[in-house]
């Protein structure tokens, strides 16, 4: 099982109403991949976080293995809600994958 955590800020010229709508956009585009990609096994995102974070966005997802990360990456399902949802409104992006 391999997971792949990601951390975006959205960018800073976005009311705090444009945010909302790019973070619900986002949540219920990636979440709305379950079930369609082969070898993901959970995505959830976070989207509601402390005073403390530095962080708007959470993606928590797991996948059967390392290959199934890399189908992930480039199914026309998952590239279509990055490329419309995620990448016009981000301003830096962390990711960490790792196995468990």
């Amino acid at each position: 099982m391999v997971k792949h955590i990601i951390l975006w800020q959205l960018k800073d010229e976005l009311t705090d109403a444009e945010k909302q709508q790019v973070k619900d956009g986002i949540k219920a585009g990636l979440e709305g991949l379950q079930g369609k990609i082969p070898g993901l096994k959970e995505i959830i995102v976070r989207t509601s976080c402390l005073p403390s974070s530095n962080a708007d966005v959470m993606l928590d997802s797991t996948f059967e293995s390392a290959d199934a990360l890399k189908g992930y990456s480039v199914h026309p399902e998952h590239v279509a809600v990055a490329n419309t949802k995620v990448r016009p409104n981000i301003k830096t992006r962390v990711c960490m994958d790792y196995e468990l």
